[in-house]
């Protein structure tokens, strides 16, 4: 399929090269092993706040415009994440602009200034973007259920931070902490696309040079799953849909039942056939979306189901919901059903590795969090042993009342009236 090669700088940063013969572009990625659960609660946001700072200026280029004019001169697409254990940077752009690209990329990694005016103006910036999610009664949901499956963990705060932490944080508080975090042990660089031979001397120049200065980051805390039984909770809003998140703690990515996991979430709500959909909205038009997913973290992950529901036949809705759960858990699926679910995930897997960015975070994320680059051929035989067996066994796995979590968004006013209008016998 590609053509792929790891070796490490000589500065120990991992680096890969995935070559593809069909395109003109290419990608160059750099994930940082630092995300909103490395930080100390003072410094919430830290990590995303630091990644918006990070396009506001280098030595070479001091200004954002500066640096936006560079790419914008070479047509290229450029941008930057955070994620709770993961931040992300690229550029892809023609491949002869490689080298350009991973100079830019290396110098706002490394040499960014940390203009304190810059940080008066992003700071409004991120303050606005929490209230966006915070008006976005589904998004809302979605973050609340985060932090009551993650509960006393650093994986259940909001990755932008809080009002208070992010108006708190000065220039000293982030660069101190970028020190600490954008050390060569903990960063993974991939080229995908059009990939030559200068590519490794190209990676060696911009990302080879940098050596470890500071003491690394020790804040990494297990999550150990919460017991105590189920618990529901209402954050009340005006709004025309009840807007419903489920959670159960569930794996890793490095354990051995996520690939049954992410087909389980596909056969629950990953496509326009799959078991919720149909009896939610094609069957009883209870809900316009209806989804089910698997994130996977280092040390677990996060099954989740999400809706937005008719208010007045929200228990119907409820009722539904488990009971496809119930009958997943305890019959397992069809042979049918996991066939198809296969084909869903080779076919939407190999669509995406046709883009350079793709690749690149295919093989960087798992060298991050696996310590080896598996490669697509292996992923997809991994999707392909997974048995009817394993489905139902990992069903009944995460499917337990004592590791669910659910919060509704909408009028119930109280905990107690939110709860009284789930089944009693949920699972």
């Amino acid at each position: 399929m590609l053509s792929h090669e790891a070796f490490r700088l000589s500065n120990d940063v991992r680096a890969h090269l995935v070559c593809s013969g069909s395109t003109e572009a290419v990608t160059v990625l750099v994930l940082c092993r630092v995300g909103s659960r490395y930080e100390p609660s003072h410094l919430a946001g830290a990590s995303h706040l630091i990644e918006h700072m990070l396009f506001k200026g280098t030595r070479r280029w001091p200004t954002a415009l500066e640096i936006s004019r560079q790419l914008d001169a070479i047509g290229a697409e450029y941008n930057a994440y955070t994620d709770k254990d993961v931040t992300g940077y690229y550029v892809k752009a023609d491949a002869s602009h490689l080298p350009l690209a991973a100079r830019i990329l290396s110098e706002m990694l490394w040499q960014s200034r940390f203009a304190p005016h810059e940080l008066a103006r992003e700071r409004g910036v991120v303050l606005e973007e929490i209230k966006m999610y915070q008006d976005h009664p589904a998004a809302q949901a979605e973050m609340l259920l985060e932090e009551m499956v993650f509960e006393g963990n650093a994986l259940g705060r909001e990755i932008a931070g809080s009002p208070e932490t992010v108006r708190s944080l000065r220039c000293s508080d982030l660069l101190a902490f970028h020190r600490r975090a954008y050390q060569p042990g903990r960063l993974v660089v991939a080229v995908a696309g059009k990939v030559d031979q200068r590519a490794r001397a190209v990676l060696e120049q911009a990302f080879g040079k940098k050596q470890a200065t500071e003491k690394d980051l020790s804040l990494f805390s297990p999550f150990i799953p919460l017991t105590g039984g189920l618990r529901i909770r209402a954050k009340h809003r005006v709004t025309e849909q009840a807007h419903l998140a489920i959670g159960f703690s569930s794996f890793a990515l490095s354990d051995p039942r996520h690939a049954a996991t992410k087909l389980l979430a596909v056969l629950l709500g990953g496509t326009a056939s799959s078991r919720l959909f149909l009896s939610v909205r094609e069957k009883k038009g209870l809900a316009y979306s209806i989804r089910a997913s698997q994130t996977p973290y280092e040390d677990t992950g996060l099954f989740a189901i999400q809706a937005g529901l008719e208010k007045t036949r929200f228990p119907l809705a409820l009722r539904t919901i488990f009971g496809e759960l119930r009958a997943v858990r305890k019959h397992g699926v069809t042979a049918e059903e996991l066939r198809r679910a296969k084909g869903y995930l080779r076919g939407t897997f190999l669509l995406a590795l046709e883009d350079s960015s793709d690749q690149a975070a295919f093989f960087a994320r798992r060298d991050l969090f696996l310590g080896q680059a598996e490669s697509p051929e292996a992923f997809l035989r991994r999707i392909e042993r997974v048995r009817l067996s394993d489905v139902q066994r990992t069903a009944a796995d995460i499917f337990q009342p004592d590791r669910m979590r659910a919060i509704v968004v909408g009028s119930y006013r109280t905990d107690a009236e939110a709860s009284a209008v789930f089944p009693l016998s949920c699972l």
